[in-house]
């Protein structure tokens, strides 16, 4: 780990603490990426390595109507989508995985609405 770039460090912290969590729990998680155009989650059961739902403002059931697929509506609409569709797929419980970024702004918001439309994390 001597000559890894701060990147790599940081990339290297989160993967640790992610596994950790969703080890300790046995609940998929819900993965949050965010771009500066877009903001995609997915929720992944990585015991059986497979995509159990997901959701993005590229979707579109989504895409027609966001003025913005970078703002908090976008995040809070995005978020309402992967727990209807996780509920669909029978997944009640997650483990939050925000990947590097801070819990604040538009990952905030996404899993504020994942919350209050049932997913428990």
């Amino acid at each position: 780990m001597a000559n890894l770039t701060s990147k790599q460090r940081r990339q290297y912290r989160v993967r640790k603490v992610v596994k950790k969590a969703t080890e300790k729990n046995n609940r998929p998680r819900l993965s949050v990426h965010r771009s500066g155009l877009h903001i995609y989650a997915q929720v992944i059961d990585d015991v059986k390595g497979v995509t159990l739902a997901a959701a993005s403002t590229v979707d579109s059931e989504l895409k027609g109507k966001l003025k913005s697929g970078a703002n908090k509506d976008a995040a809070t609409a995005v978020g309402k989508l992967v727990a209807e569709r996780a509920k669909k797929a029978g997944v009640e419980q997650v483990a939050f995985d925000r990947g590097s970024f801070s819990y604040h702004g538009r990952i905030k918001a996404l899993a504020e609405a994942a919350r209050e439309a049932g997913l428990s994390f």
